[in-house]
């Protein structure tokens, strides 16, 4: 794809009526990085396991045991990060919108369906509900019906199983994609477009393993580091550039 630069800094920064979508996102870049290696730090801790090998009644142990240890590993960060880093895509596709119309609309667009089905998808509050439900339950049926209505939501939304994949999918991909548009705007320097790539391409890879490969789970989160590291340069990258051009 060829994309050519029509406006310079100076337009850039004159179009006063985006300068406060540009510093949105940048803070916003700048929350999902601390989100994100906060995240990195807490995984090198250890204790990560492979989703698909737990039943609900594992996960309301879990939650019992450590809330939010249950709650960060069915992908409340995940929750938090994509609500938060709307203003950051709105802001890398202002900043195209008039260079590569066609394409940073269509990202755009997929990486806000992707965003709303990861989110009305997502099981992290739901079985910790389930879960103190669970165990104030005072008979085997209560619980049951319990395990059972948490084995429902676990196949709608529990981050890298069929139920989350397509959220997942579309909002990785809509990094990629718009990744490849700053990588030929101009606007942005090109170590934050590879940053972007690279990242949000292993991570997709991950997606893609830990959802449809049985086992290997540790392997592949070594493609989820090396993802998650890429990931992180390129937040930090493209919020200063966010920040320069609100200034």
């Amino acid at each position: 794809m060829t994309i050519t630069m029509c406006k310079s800094d100076a337009a850039h920064k004159a179009d006063s009526g985006w300068n406060r979508i540009y510093k949105l996102g940048g803070i916003a870049a700048l929350i999902a990085f601390t989100l994100f290696l906060l995240d990195i730090i807490i995984s090198f801790g250890g204790g990560d396991v492979d989703p698909n090998t737990l039943t609900a009644v594992d996960w309301y142990a879990i939650y019992e045991n450590n809330r939010l240890f249950g709650l960060r590993m069915l992908g409340f960060i995940n929750v938090i990060s994509l609500t938060v880093t709307i203003p950051l895509y709105l802001a890398i596709y202002a900043l195209h919108k008039e260079s590569y119309k066609v394409y940073a609309t269509l990202t755009i667009i997929l990486y806000l369906i992707g965003t709303a089905i990861y989110l009305s998808n997502n099981a992290a509050i739901p079985m910790s509900v389930l879960g103190s439900k669970y165990f104030a339950a005072a008979t085997v049926s209560q619980r049951e019906l319990l395990a059972a209505a948490g084995e429902a939501i676990l196949a709608k939304g529990a981050d890298f199983t069929p139920g989350s994949f397509i959220g997942f999918i579309l909002t990785e991909a809509a990094g990629i994609f718009f990744s490849l548009i700053m990588l030929g705007g101009g606007i942005f320097s090109g170590k934050t477009a590879w940053a972007g790539i690279l990242g949000f391409t292993l991570l997709t890879v991950f997606t893609v393993w830990v959802t449809f490969v049985s086992g290997y789970f540790q392997i592949a989160m070594i493609t989820a580091m090396f993802g998650g590291i890429f990931s992180l340069a390129w937040h930090l990258l493209t919020a200063r550039r966010l920040l320069q051009l609100s200034q």
